[in-house]
Protein backbone atom coordinates (compact mmCIF):
# COMPACT_ATOMS: atom_id res chain seq x y z
CA UNK A 1 0.00 0.00 0.00
CA UNK A 2 1.56 2.90 -1.22
CA UNK A 3 2.26 5.48 1.41
CA UNK A 4 0.33 9.10 1.44
CA UNK A 5 2.63 12.09 -0.08
CA UNK A 6 4.55 13.51 3.26
CA UNK A 7 2.30 16.12 4.20
CA UNK A 8 3.23 20.05 3.57
CA UNK A 9 4.49 22.30 6.07
CA UNK A 10 2.16 24.53 7.52
CA UNK A 11 3.26 28.09 6.91
CA UNK A 12 0.05 29.20 9.14
CA UNK A 13 2.64 30.37 12.21
CA UNK A 14 5.02 32.07 10.07
CA UNK A 15 2.57 34.40 8.25
CA UNK A 16 0.79 35.19 11.38
CA UNK A 17 4.45 35.83 12.73
CA UNK A 18 4.80 37.89 9.43
CA UNK A 19 1.73 39.53 9.63
CA UNK A 20 2.51 40.81 13.55
CA UNK A 21 5.41 42.24 12.22
CA UNK A 22 3.51 43.77 9.27
CA UNK A 23 1.87 45.24 11.90
CA UNK A 24 4.29 46.44 14.55
CA UNK A 25 6.00 48.34 11.88
CA UNK A 26 3.19 50.28 10.41
CA UNK A 27 2.32 50.75 14.11
CA UNK A 28 5.89 52.24 14.31
CA UNK A 29 6.14 54.21 11.01
CA UNK A 30 2.35 55.53 12.32
CA UNK A 31 3.97 56.56 15.60
CA UNK A 32 7.15 58.19 14.05
CA UNK A 33 4.83 60.49 11.34
CA UNK A 34 2.59 61.58 14.09
CA UNK A 35 5.41 62.14 16.35
CA UNK A 36 7.53 64.28 13.83
CA UNK A 37 4.28 66.01 13.21
CA UNK A 38 4.25 66.73 16.91
CA UNK A 39 7.65 67.97 17.34
CA UNK A 40 7.47 70.20 14.09
CA UNK A 41 4.69 71.64 15.73
CA UNK A 42 5.89 72.02 18.35
CA UNK A 43 9.32 73.49 17.06
CA UNK A 44 6.77 76.10 14.85
CA UNK A 45 5.10 77.00 18.12
CA UNK A 46 8.01 77.14 20.39
CA UNK A 47 9.98 79.50 17.57
CA UNK A 48 6.45 81.63 17.57
CA UNK A 49 6.57 82.32 20.90
CA UNK A 50 10.09 82.95 21.35
CA UNK A 51 10.17 85.53 18.66
CA UNK A 52 6.85 87.31 19.71
CA UNK A 53 8.30 87.06 23.49
CA UNK A 54 10.81 90.00 21.60
CA UNK A 55 10.51 93.60 21.53
CA UNK A 56 11.58 95.03 18.35
CA UNK A 57 12.72 98.87 18.44
CA UNK A 58 12.85 99.83 14.54
CA UNK A 59 14.88 102.88 14.14
CA UNK A 60 13.46 104.91 11.15
CA UNK A 61 15.55 108.13 10.69
CA UNK A 62 16.46 108.27 14.90
CA UNK A 63 19.47 107.39 13.40
CA UNK A 64 21.40 109.91 12.02
CA UNK A 65 25.16 111.09 10.04
CA UNK A 66 25.95 106.97 10.41
CA UNK A 67 29.68 105.95 10.39
CA UNK A 68 30.59 103.71 7.33
CA UNK A 69 29.76 100.29 8.15
CA UNK A 70 33.59 98.11 8.57
CA UNK A 71 33.94 95.50 5.56
CA UNK A 72 36.13 92.64 5.50
CA UNK A 73 37.33 90.00 3.28
CA UNK A 74 36.19 87.18 5.35
CA UNK A 75 33.10 85.07 4.74
CA UNK A 76 31.84 86.66 7.48
CA UNK A 77 31.80 90.55 8.50
CA UNK A 78 32.80 92.00 11.91
CA UNK A 79 29.85 92.91 14.02
CA UNK A 80 29.46 95.41 16.69
CA UNK A 81 26.87 94.64 19.47
CA UNK A 82 25.94 97.23 21.91
CA UNK A 83 24.36 96.22 24.68
CA UNK A 84 22.84 98.23 27.64
CA UNK A 85 20.85 97.44 30.51
CA UNK A 86 17.45 99.22 31.69
CA UNK A 87 17.03 99.97 34.81
CA UNK A 88 13.22 100.44 34.49
CA UNK A 89 11.06 99.53 37.43
CA UNK A 90 8.59 99.27 35.10
CA UNK A 91 6.71 95.65 34.14
CA UNK A 92 6.47 92.80 36.02
CA UNK A 93 9.66 91.64 38.35
CA UNK A 94 11.23 94.92 37.84
CA UNK A 95 9.99 96.94 41.28
CA UNK A 96 12.72 95.40 43.20
CA UNK A 97 13.85 98.42 45.69
CA UNK A 98 10.40 100.82 45.76
CA UNK A 99 12.62 103.46 43.61
CA UNK A 100 10.60 105.13 40.82
CA UNK A 101 10.99 107.53 38.03
CA UNK A 102 12.33 107.40 34.27
CA UNK A 103 14.89 104.31 32.94
CA UNK A 104 18.43 104.80 33.25
CA UNK A 105 21.03 102.35 31.98
CA UNK A 106 23.58 101.72 34.12
CA UNK A 107 25.34 98.97 31.89
CA UNK A 108 26.43 99.90 28.37
CA UNK A 109 28.98 97.22 26.73
CA UNK A 110 30.17 97.40 23.19
CA UNK A 111 30.45 93.71 22.21
CA UNK A 112 33.04 93.11 19.03
CA UNK A 113 32.86 89.64 16.99
CA UNK A 114 35.79 89.44 14.63
CA UNK A 115 35.11 88.85 10.85
CA UNK A 116 36.99 85.40 11.27
CA UNK A 117 35.16 84.30 14.27
CA UNK A 118 38.16 83.78 16.09
CA UNK A 119 37.93 86.44 18.92
CA UNK A 120 35.53 89.08 20.66
CA UNK A 121 36.12 91.53 22.99
CA UNK A 122 33.69 93.95 25.54
CA UNK A 123 34.54 97.24 26.22
CA UNK A 124 32.40 98.77 29.06
CA UNK A 125 31.58 102.69 29.13
CA UNK A 126 31.14 103.47 32.77
CA UNK A 127 27.87 105.61 33.26
CA UNK A 128 29.91 108.35 34.73
CA UNK A 129 31.19 109.39 31.92
CA UNK A 130 31.16 112.81 30.73
CA UNK A 131 31.00 113.56 27.16
CA UNK A 132 29.26 115.82 24.62
CA UNK A 133 25.69 114.75 23.89
CA UNK A 134 25.09 114.74 20.15
CA UNK A 135 21.26 115.72 19.10
CA UNK A 136 19.71 112.71 18.88
CA UNK A 137 15.71 111.75 18.28
CA UNK A 138 13.10 110.10 21.13
CA UNK A 139 10.92 107.39 20.10
CA UNK A 140 8.11 109.89 20.32
CA UNK A 141 9.76 111.67 17.30
CA UNK A 142 10.86 114.63 20.29
CA UNK A 143 14.25 116.39 18.74
CA UNK A 144 16.63 116.27 21.35
CA UNK A 145 19.54 119.47 21.23
CA UNK A 146 23.48 118.75 21.75
CA UNK A 147 24.27 119.18 25.33
CA UNK A 148 28.17 119.78 26.35
CA UNK A 149 29.37 118.12 29.79
CA UNK A 150 26.56 115.49 30.61
CA UNK A 151 27.32 111.80 32.08
CA UNK A 152 27.40 108.84 29.55
CA UNK A 153 23.25 107.37 30.73
CA UNK A 154 21.73 110.61 30.72
CA UNK A 155 21.55 110.00 26.96
CA UNK A 156 19.32 106.76 27.86
CA UNK A 157 17.14 108.45 30.53
CA UNK A 158 16.13 111.59 28.03
CA UNK A 159 16.10 109.87 24.58
CA UNK A 160 15.98 106.03 24.80
CA UNK A 161 17.87 103.52 23.75
CA UNK A 162 18.38 104.57 19.94
CA UNK A 163 20.24 108.24 21.50
CA UNK A 164 22.55 105.91 23.05
CA UNK A 165 23.61 104.36 19.74
CA UNK A 166 23.59 107.86 18.62
CA UNK A 167 25.78 109.07 21.25
CA UNK A 168 28.21 105.96 20.85
CA UNK A 169 28.40 106.65 17.09
CA UNK A 170 29.06 110.02 16.49
CA UNK A 171 31.89 110.17 19.93
CA UNK A 172 33.42 106.89 18.57
CA UNK A 173 33.29 106.33 15.00
CA UNK A 174 31.85 102.95 15.33
CA UNK A 175 29.12 101.48 13.63
CA UNK A 176 26.90 99.62 15.27
CA UNK A 177 25.44 96.78 14.17
CA UNK A 178 22.74 95.47 16.32
CA UNK A 179 21.44 96.61 19.46
CA UNK A 180 19.65 95.03 23.17
CA UNK A 181 18.53 96.41 26.13
CA UNK A 182 18.17 94.05 28.71
CA UNK A 183 15.98 94.85 31.80
CA UNK A 184 15.89 93.50 35.66
CA UNK A 185 13.85 90.61 34.99
CA UNK A 186 15.28 89.28 32.15
CA UNK A 187 18.65 89.58 33.64
CA UNK A 188 17.53 87.31 36.65
CA UNK A 189 15.56 85.08 34.56
CA UNK A 190 18.57 83.94 32.14
CA UNK A 191 20.52 83.08 35.22
CA UNK A 192 17.87 81.36 36.74
CA UNK A 193 17.60 79.32 33.16
CA UNK A 194 21.44 78.08 33.10
CA UNK A 195 20.92 77.48 37.13
CA UNK A 196 22.91 80.30 38.95
CA UNK A 197 26.31 81.67 37.94
CA UNK A 198 29.37 81.36 40.27
CA UNK A 199 30.78 84.35 42.16
CA UNK A 200 33.55 84.92 44.52
CA UNK A 201 32.30 87.60 46.98
CA UNK A 202 35.65 88.46 48.84
CA UNK A 203 33.10 90.34 51.55
CA UNK A 204 30.02 90.53 52.70
CA UNK A 205 27.31 93.17 51.12
CA UNK A 206 25.28 95.06 53.34
CA UNK A 207 23.28 97.54 51.90
CA UNK A 208 20.27 97.98 53.86
CA UNK A 209 19.35 100.99 51.66
CA UNK A 210 18.79 98.75 48.55
CA UNK A 211 18.08 95.86 50.31
CA UNK A 212 21.39 93.94 49.33
CA UNK A 213 22.59 91.91 52.01
CA UNK A 214 24.72 88.77 49.99
CA UNK A 215 27.77 86.92 52.73
CA UNK A 216 30.92 86.44 51.60
CA UNK A 217 32.52 83.26 50.01
CA UNK A 218 32.69 81.72 46.36
CA UNK A 219 29.24 79.66 45.55
CA UNK A 220 26.69 80.20 43.13
CA UNK A 221 23.98 82.88 42.91
CA UNK A 222 20.59 83.20 41.12
CA UNK A 223 17.67 84.78 41.48
CA UNK A 224 17.07 88.02 43.28
CA UNK A 225 20.74 87.71 45.27
CA UNK A 226 22.31 87.74 41.56
CA UNK A 227 20.65 90.53 40.66
CA UNK A 228 21.71 92.77 43.88
CA UNK A 229 25.03 91.45 42.85
CA UNK A 230 25.94 92.99 39.92
CA UNK A 231 23.94 96.01 40.99
CA UNK A 232 25.87 96.46 44.15
CA UNK A 233 28.15 99.71 44.40
CA UNK A 234 28.49 101.45 47.56
CA UNK A 235 29.07 99.07 50.23
CA UNK A 236 31.55 96.40 47.77
CA UNK A 237 35.46 97.41 47.41
CA UNK A 238 36.16 101.21 46.80
CA UNK A 239 32.71 101.59 46.08
CA UNK A 240 33.00 103.34 42.69
CA UNK A 241 30.91 103.08 39.57
CA UNK A 242 34.27 101.68 38.20
CA UNK A 243 34.24 98.58 40.69
CA UNK A 244 30.86 97.70 39.96
CA UNK A 245 31.76 97.59 35.99
CA UNK A 246 34.74 95.27 36.74
CA UNK A 247 32.03 92.77 38.83
CA UNK A 248 29.38 93.11 36.25
CA UNK A 249 32.14 91.91 33.46
CA UNK A 250 33.35 89.02 35.59
CA UNK A 251 30.04 88.01 35.88
CA UNK A 252 29.03 87.77 32.52
CA UNK A 253 32.35 86.24 31.72
CA UNK A 254 31.14 83.29 34.36
CA UNK A 255 27.96 83.40 32.37
CA UNK A 256 29.29 82.56 28.88
CA UNK A 257 31.76 80.20 30.22
CA UNK A 258 29.28 77.78 32.07
CA UNK A 259 26.42 78.40 28.88
CA UNK A 260 29.83 77.16 26.54
CA UNK A 261 31.21 74.68 28.43
CA UNK A 262 28.63 73.26 31.06
CA UNK A 263 26.78 71.44 28.33
CA UNK A 264 24.15 73.69 28.24
CA UNK A 265 23.84 73.75 24.48
CA UNK A 266 23.20 70.14 24.65
CA UNK A 267 20.52 69.85 26.84
CA UNK A 268 17.24 71.39 25.27
CA UNK A 269 15.41 71.83 28.91
CA UNK A 270 17.64 73.66 30.01
CA UNK A 271 18.31 75.52 25.82
CA UNK A 272 14.49 76.35 25.64
CA UNK A 273 14.13 77.47 29.58
CA UNK A 274 17.31 79.94 28.45
CA UNK A 275 15.73 81.45 25.20
CA UNK A 276 12.86 81.68 26.64
CA UNK A 277 14.43 83.82 29.43
CA UNK A 278 16.64 86.07 27.01
CA UNK A 279 13.70 86.83 24.62
CA UNK A 280 11.20 87.69 27.12
CA UNK A 281 12.44 90.89 28.14
CA UNK A 282 14.82 91.84 25.15
CA UNK A 283 14.27 95.26 22.93
CA UNK A 284 16.35 94.65 20.13
CA UNK A 285 17.01 96.22 16.28
CA UNK A 286 14.95 94.52 13.44
CA UNK A 287 18.26 92.60 12.39
CA UNK A 288 17.88 90.40 15.61
CA UNK A 289 13.80 90.16 15.09
CA UNK A 290 13.72 86.64 15.73
CA UNK A 291 15.57 83.84 17.11
CA UNK A 292 17.28 82.08 13.81
CA UNK A 293 19.00 85.74 13.35
CA UNK A 294 19.93 85.28 16.73
CA UNK A 295 20.70 82.14 16.42
CA UNK A 296 23.57 82.92 13.46
CA UNK A 297 25.22 85.03 15.75
CA UNK A 298 25.76 82.55 18.59
CA UNK A 299 27.34 80.60 16.25
CA UNK A 300 30.14 82.64 15.18
CA UNK A 301 31.17 82.51 19.24
CA UNK A 302 31.08 78.24 18.64
CA UNK A 303 35.07 78.38 17.95
CA UNK A 304 35.79 81.19 19.76
CA UNK A 305 38.16 80.02 22.99
CA UNK A 306 36.67 80.92 26.58
CA UNK A 307 39.77 82.91 26.60
CA UNK A 308 39.65 84.20 23.49
CA UNK A 309 36.02 86.17 24.97
CA UNK A 310 37.64 89.36 26.74
CA UNK A 311 36.52 92.00 28.67
CA UNK A 312 37.65 95.86 29.32
CA UNK A 313 36.85 99.18 29.78
CA UNK A 314 37.34 102.13 27.57
CA UNK A 315 40.31 103.64 28.60
CA UNK A 316 39.69 106.71 31.22
CA UNK A 317 40.77 109.35 33.88
CA UNK A 318 39.40 110.95 36.61
CA UNK A 319 37.97 114.46 36.05
CA UNK A 320 39.98 117.20 37.67
CA UNK A 321 37.21 119.95 37.26
CA UNK A 322 35.64 120.82 40.46
CA UNK A 323 32.39 121.07 39.16
CA UNK A 324 32.45 117.00 38.03
CA UNK A 325 34.27 115.31 40.98
CA UNK A 326 34.32 111.42 40.89
CA UNK A 327 33.32 111.60 37.17
CA UNK A 328 35.61 110.50 34.48
CA UNK A 329 36.31 111.26 31.03
CA UNK A 330 37.74 109.05 27.94
CA UNK A 331 41.53 109.17 27.81
CA UNK A 332 43.61 109.37 24.66
CA UNK A 333 43.91 106.12 23.94
CA UNK A 334 40.07 105.54 23.88
CA UNK A 335 40.39 106.67 20.23
CA UNK A 336 43.12 103.95 19.58
CA UNK A 337 40.42 101.19 21.43
CA UNK A 338 37.70 102.86 18.82
CA UNK A 339 40.08 102.49 16.01
CA UNK A 340 41.04 98.89 16.51
CA UNK A 341 36.96 98.34 16.84
CA UNK A 342 37.10 99.99 13.34
CA UNK A 343 39.62 98.05 11.69
CA UNK A 344 38.20 94.40 13.17
CA UNK A 345 41.84 94.31 15.26
CA UNK A 346 42.54 92.76 18.49
CA UNK A 347 43.26 95.12 21.04
CA UNK A 348 46.65 95.22 22.34
CA UNK A 349 47.68 95.04 25.85
CA UNK A 350 48.45 98.78 26.20
CA UNK A 351 44.95 99.46 25.07
CA UNK A 352 43.15 96.87 27.84
CA UNK A 353 42.60 97.74 31.11
CA UNK A 354 45.17 96.34 33.79
CA UNK A 355 42.45 94.05 35.22
CA UNK A 356 40.83 92.88 31.58
CA UNK A 357 38.88 89.58 32.23
CA UNK A 358 38.55 86.31 30.30
CA UNK A 359 35.76 84.11 30.33
CA UNK A 360 38.47 81.64 30.83
CA UNK A 361 40.08 83.28 33.80
CA UNK A 362 37.65 84.41 36.20
CA UNK A 363 38.99 86.14 39.32
CA UNK A 364 38.43 83.75 42.37
CA UNK A 365 35.99 81.26 40.49
CA UNK A 366 36.86 77.40 38.80
CA UNK A 367 37.50 79.09 35.81
CA UNK A 368 40.25 80.98 36.98
CA UNK A 369 42.03 81.06 40.02
CA UNK A 370 46.23 80.74 40.85
CA UNK A 371 46.89 78.52 38.20
CA UNK A 372 45.20 80.10 35.28
CA UNK A 373 46.79 82.66 32.78
CA UNK A 374 45.52 86.33 32.57
CA UNK A 375 47.22 86.75 28.94
CA UNK A 376 45.41 85.93 25.53
CA UNK A 377 46.38 83.52 22.93
CA UNK A 378 48.60 85.85 21.57
CA UNK A 379 51.15 84.35 22.71
CA UNK A 380 52.55 87.49 25.30
CA UNK A 381 54.65 86.24 28.48
CA UNK A 382 53.10 85.77 31.86
CA UNK A 383 52.95 89.18 34.19
CA UNK A 384 56.01 89.88 36.21
CA UNK A 385 55.24 89.56 40.03
CA UNK A 386 55.16 93.33 40.12
CA UNK A 387 52.24 93.67 37.88
CA UNK A 388 50.26 90.60 39.68
CA UNK A 389 50.45 92.87 42.74
CA UNK A 390 49.03 95.43 40.70
CA UNK A 391 46.25 93.60 39.12
CA UNK A 392 45.78 91.86 42.40
CA UNK A 393 44.99 95.56 44.21
CA UNK A 394 42.96 96.22 41.55
CA UNK A 395 40.63 93.52 41.66
CA UNK A 396 40.44 93.84 45.71
CA UNK A 397 39.68 97.51 44.99
CA UNK A 398 36.58 95.89 42.84
CA UNK A 399 35.51 93.84 45.52
CA UNK A 400 36.78 90.61 43.85
CA UNK A 401 38.60 87.69 44.67
CA UNK A 402 42.05 87.65 43.64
Amino acid sequence: MPEPPPAEPSDGPRRARASRRRTVAKVLVSSLVVLAMVTGLGVFFLYRHLNDNLTVLEPGDMLTDRPEKASADEPAEPLNILVMGSDTREGEGNAIDNVSGAAGSDTTLLFHLSADRESAYGISIPRDSVVDRPRCTTAKGEKLPAEPDVMWNEAFTVGGPLCTVQQLEQLSGVFVDHYVVVDFNGFRDMVDAIGGVEVCIPEDIEDPEHGINIPAGTREVSGREALNYVRARYTLGDGSDIGRIKRQQAFIAAMAAKVVSGGMLARPDQLVGFLDAATESLTVDPGLSNVLKIGRIGLGFSGIGLRNIRFSTVPFEYDTRPAFEGRVVWADEAADVWAKVIADEPLTRRLEDDTVISAGNVPGTSTGGPGASTGSSRGASSSSPRVDAARQAQLEAAGLCA
